[in-house]
């Protein structure tokens, strides 16, 4: 079998950004890919969560069974994260997770076993191995992970491979599959077939989740002190949690790709809740989120009350708004002059006034912004 020089040259030069996450076996697929110079273009990280431990941190919650396709794909659709962040726009980012449980120092009762899942956001592939017990000592077992690894990783990278079932002997059993990912609500959401996710601060998804009291809505590119001290102020003043929206699709901006939601969700583990909708305007957000106070910014609620957003009218919309039992809490913003603009300075239509509440400025003022945020981050990438 099958591994070739010329396969990993091909995966290198493939446009793809890589990050591996490795656990249980097959952990030799990075010394595959780094013994081929190019490695630097296409891997951007290796990790190898191999304690319990290590892959309940890597991946944000503790797992039902550690060597499962289903773990396998949560290890994929987390490594997809960070190879989105390291990049950059444009980047061709892919995640690729593996678990195996494999010939020990000691007996083992269970299958000998692997699962590798591969992905770039627009599918899931996912190969299942059951090995001939006995059959091979732990070396070799390794082995036949990493090449069935690189194999898969190859797939996914659009390189002509044979497939894994070339790597077998007769004894063991594979389960290959590709999927779209009906299974996975983030993609659900991406294609209209739900209105809603929950995510959780330990990272697990809900299609029904009760409706919080609030949201503080907002692109959070980056995440930062402000919108988490808002909050906190936030759920004081309404004496109960607030989460966080983002929406997949925004009114000034393109739709976000399913790489990059995943990647700024990724900013909220162990901080907070987020609500994700494909609601573009508080209108529509109003819709999904019915009975929500929305959190916004002194700047939001300007955009709030521009008649541009309203083919019906401004005053009609918030009107709805509040027939469907939203509000708005407003926090007040440092101008570019320094002046603490807040609700008092904006022309609200008396008929939906109540709609809207001043957070004052001595429970919270944080003159920090994203745009800001960014800038700074930017910078060094400028030079």
């Amino acid at each position: 079998m099958i591994y070739t020089k010329a396969m990993v040259e091909r995966i290198h030069a493939s446009g793809r950004r890589i990050v591996l996450a490795v656990s249980g076996g097959g952990s030799g697929v990075i010394a595959d890919l780094l013994r081929v110079p190019g490695g630097s273009r296409s891997l951007v990280a290796a990790i190898v969560p191999y304690s319990p431990d290590a892959l309940i941190d890597f991946l944000g919650h503790e797992p039902e069974q550690a060597c499962s396709a289903e773990t396998a794909v949560a290890m994929a659709r987390r490594a997809l994260a960070r190879a989105a962040r390291g990049s950059g726009p444009g980047g061709r980012p892919v995640g690729v997770g593996v678990t195996a449980s494999l010939v020990t120092d000691r007996p083992k009762r269970g299958e000998h076993r692997g699962h590798i899942a591969a992905t770039d956001g627009a599918r899931v592939d996912v190969v299942s191995l059951v090995l001939d017990k006995g059959s091979r000592d732990r070396a070799a077992e390794e082995d036949l992970m990493a090449r069935a690894t690189l194999l898969t990783l190859a797939s996914i990278c659009g390189v002509d491979t044979p497939g894994v079932e070339s790597l077998l002997a007769p004894g063991d059993r594979l389960t290959a599959a590709t999927s779209m990912p009906a299974d996975d609500p983030i993609a659900r959401l991406l294609a209209s077939a739900v209105d809603r996710v929950t995510v959780l601060p330990d990272g697990q998804l809900s299609t029904n989740a009760a409706l919080p009291r609030g949201v503080l809505a907002g692109a959070f590119n980056p995440l930062h002190s402000g919108h988490l001290e808002l909050a906190r102020v936030a759920s004081a003043m309404l004496a109960a949690p607030v989460a966080f929206e983002l929406s997949a699709v925004n009114a000034d901006k393109p739709a976000l790709a399913a790489v990059e939601l995943r990647r700024r969700l990724e900013q909220f583990e162990g901080r907070g809740t987020v609500e994700l909708t494909r609601a573009p305007t508080f209108r529509d957000k109003a819709r999904v989120l019915a009975g929500v106070t929305f959190v916004v910014g002194v700047d939001t609620a300007g955009r709030l009350l521009e008649p541009r957003y309203y083919e019906d009218g401004m005053v009609a919309a918030l009107e709805e708004i509040g027939r469907l039992g939203g509000r708005f809490l407003v926090a007040g913003r440092a101008d570019a002059h320094g002046r603490f603009v807040t609700l008092a300075d904006l022309d609200v239509p008396a008929s939906v006034a109540h709609l809207f509440e001043q957070i004052p400025e001595s429970r919270f003022r944080l003159d920090v912004s994203s745009t800001a945020l960014r800038a700074i981050t930017d910078a060094p990438k400028r030079r």
